[in-house]
């Protein structure tokens, strides 16, 4: 299954402070821009994450965020930078905003 309208949508709403928001659909999933920039993904599955390293990945472990991870061929686990948001910023614009800003300041 891949990504929908009303899924491009949610994004676009969820992040409108922080830019122009404009998306690319990859492997199913998609990939999330602010005025050009990549600062997130969302999984087909649905799943979004935020692009972050160094403390601000650090900040998103302790608000119980999870880093993007993924089977490889070779049986072992990979893993991308991306961690997902807290689960109350998903219903919560300011706050999504506020970790977007933080991913693109940081990155």
């Amino acid at each position: 299954m891949s990504v929908g309208e009303d899924e491009i949508q949610f994004v676009k709403d969820l992040f409108a402070e922080v830019g122009e928001i404009t998306t690319r659909k990859m492997m199913g999933g998609l990939s999330i821009y602010a005025n050009g920039k990549i600062f997130s993904v969302l999984r087909q599955d649905g799943q979004l994450y935020i692009k972050a390293s160094g403390p601000l990945a650090e900040q998103l472990d302790a608000a119980g965020g999870k880093l993007f991870t993924y089977d490889k061929k070779n049986g072992k686990q990979g893993h991308m930078n991306y961690w997902t948001l807290p689960e109350a910023a998903l219903d919560d614009p300011e706050a999504a905003c506020e970790w977007a800003k933080a991913s693109l300041d940081a990155n």
